[in-house]
């Protein structure tokens, strides 16, 4: 895995169960304060977000539930795998968020975990929850649209043979 500085984006884990289970309304890019056996575990991939949601807690939002694996090589500074961590937004952001929050029946969700610019980042949307016959909804329209797209690729695929 290349960890240079140049901005692009390695993506270390997904969250593909939250944009099945949330309505997303917007994201924004969090930076996260981590131990360094920490950032060694995520650069090994060994980090799940099943279980991580984010909330408030004295004007700073936390990241609560996300599971990075204890470093292998780690001894007793090794760090404790669930514990709360920091989210790095500004300011404005964070007043933007909880605003939206507190309207009722919204969430923070993160959705990914990534390297940018070597800084661990992480994807966090305010979501609403979906009932179930929303989540069949959307199953639906997703097939329907997977079904005319691969339509419309055999009848491209058909008019560009030759007779």
């Amino acid at each position: 895995m290349s960890t240079s500085r140049s901005g692009e984006r390695t993506l270390v884990a997904s969250n593909r169960k939250a944009r099945h289970d949330y309505t997303i309304l917007k994201t924004y890019e969090a930076g996260i304060v981590l131990a360094g056996t920490e950032v060694k575990s995520l650069r090994a991939g060994r980090v799940s977000l099943v279980d991580a949601f984010a909330q408030e807690r004295d004007g700073e939002i936390m990241l609560y539930g996300l599971h990075i694996a204890e470093y292998g090589y780690g001894s007793w500074t090794n760090h404790a795998p669930r514990r709360t961590r920091k989210l790095l937004l500004r300011r404005v952001e964070i007043a933007r968020i909880l605003a939206q929050i507190r309207e009722g029946g919204f969430t923070l969700v993160p959705l990914s975990m990534y390297f940018s610019g070597g800084w661990a980042k992480v994807e966090l949307a305010v979501a609403k929850g979906r009932r179930s016959y929303d989540k069949r909804q959307a199953l639906a329209t997703r097939d329907a649209d997977r079904e005319i797209a691969r339509e419309l690729g055999r009848r491209l695929k058909g008019r560009s043979r030759p007779g």
